[in-house]
């Protein structure tokens, strides 16, 4: 069978997480293709709440083997804290694979993001200061260590000794002249031994145990972090993450060809949030906004920031389903609505007094621009309850039909709650026809 790639259509934080959980029941292998731990998927099952930043969201499932592809840039201390904590809870862990050729964060990748920042002061990218885009950087310039090094760390205790002298000068000329352990090349290389010893029986060629599965008539599930618009190459540049996390991504990252993918499921929230800096062109710095950021629960994963609020934008929304070839949607969070007198949503922009329906190319160019509302009228009802389309009151499903007219995607599963059980199989989900 074929591949389905799930991607975020907003700024990330879209509840890709619960989205992967819901759906890896009829799959055999779930792969995350891109990013760091600083992704946050947050599953709830019941009374149970887990947050997971790199194992992929389907080891909660026995039958599923949850792989960390070669597109993502792996801490490891992250990793075996990540696992160490499932194994407690009584999670089996013994099928989690990394792939052999995913990078590592090193202590001194954060260390310089850090810097980075400190030194960007009011002008910052708003990094999650973990070391993602740092670790990129020595990928790209063939710098950086892989998993692979774990399992060797004479050769990479050789490959430390070339690296570490630039990384002092850089930190130095970023002004952290006193970095410790994070440039110190014995204690590094001590925990590359510890890593490898700890991680060894999980360590695999991601890309190998993919194909063979494809191969097997198994359905993979690829997996992606953020979303479409802090794409590095599509995202609202400079404020973006340092990956690709659209759909093309999961090809790179995740080891599988175009044409093995035959369905791209976008998943979206009833309304906009962001973390960290960029233009917002919906964000609400009003009471609304403050209601439905605490309705939502929004505060970041993994760093623990308030995420910023805003109403829904059907500009990046159209763009995003376009540039992944989305063929089928999840909306979430559509009951933290509940209540609000109104709803609106975003068709077009105004820049520079002209109206605008495509999304700008340019950072300058969307921070120009200001929102054109459509409005909807709300719904007091709660509807965390409902499990069918006809349990929602009728001003619920006319906006749930105008985002769906709004994308041009269908919405074909509606959460109204973070359990599993809290989702509305609203309509058949889109395949691409002759599918291997």
């Amino acid at each position: 069978m074929p591949a389905t790639v799930i991607v975020g259509l907003q700024w990330g934080d879209e509840g890709k997480g619960k989205t992967t959980d819901f759906l890896a029941e009829q799959v055999s292998t779930v792969v995350r293709y891109q990013g760091g731990d600083n992704a946050g998927h947050t599953i709830v099952i019941g009374d149970d709440t887990f947050k997971l930043h790199l194992v992929p969201s389907g080891v909660l499932y026995p039958h599923i083997a949850p792989v960390i592809g070669p597109g993502v840039v792996v801490n490891p201390a992250t990793l075996i804290r990540e696992l160490d904590g499932l194994i407690a809870r009584g999670i089996n862990v013994s099928k989690v694979r990394v792939s052999h050729a995913a990078h590592l964060i090193l202590p001194y990748h954060p260390a310089i993001d850090r810097a980075r920042e400190a030194r960007l002061a009011g002008a910052k990218v708003g990094t999650t200061q973990r070391g993602i885009g740092p670790a990129y950087e020595d990928r790209a310039a063939r710098l950086g260590l892989r998993v692979e090094d774990l399992l060797d760390p004479a050769s990479a205790a050789t490959r430390l000794a070339r690296v570490l002298p630039e990384k002092r000068a850089l930190l130095a000329a970023l002004g952290d002249t006193n970095p410790g352990e994070a440039v110190d090349e014995v204690a590094i290389a001590a925990l590359i031994a510890a890593w490898g010893e700890r991680l060894r029986p999980h360590i695999a060629d991601a890309t190998d145990l993919v194909q063979r599965a494809l191969d097997a008539g198994e359905h993979i599930l690829l997996e992606g972090a953020q979303g479409t618009l802090l794409d590095l190459d599509h995202g609202s540049y400079p404020f973006v993450t340092s990956s690709n996390p659209i759909a093309g991504g999961a090809t790179t990252g995740g080891g599988v060809a175009p044409l093995q993918i035959d369905e791209v499921m976008g998943v979206m929230k009833a309304y906009a949030t962001r973390v960290g800096s960029g233009p917002f062109t919906t964000e609400l710095t009003d009471a609304t906004g403050e209601r439905i950021a605490t309705e939502g629960n929004e505060v970041g994963t993994t760093t623990g920031r308030r995420r910023r609020v805003g109403w829904n934008d059907a500009v990046p929304l159209r763009y995003a389903v376009r540039l992944n070839g989305v063929s089928s949607i999840m909306l979430n969070k559509l009951d933290i609505l509940s209540g609000l007198p109104e709803v609106l949503l975003c068709v077009a922009y105004e820049i520079d007094g002209k109206r605008v329906d495509r999304w700008p190319a340019s950072g300058a160019e969307l921070a120009r621009a200001t929102p054109i509302y459509e409005r909807f009228e709300g719904w007091s009802e709660p509807i965390s309850g409902a499990r069918r389309m006809n349990d929602l009151p009728g001003a619920a499903q006319r906006y749930v039909a105008a985002l769906e007219e709004a994308a041009g995607a269908p919405i074909v599963l509606l959460s109204v709650g973070p359990e599993r059980s809290q989702t509305i199989e609203r309509a058949l989900r889109r395949r691409r026809a002759g599918g291997r």
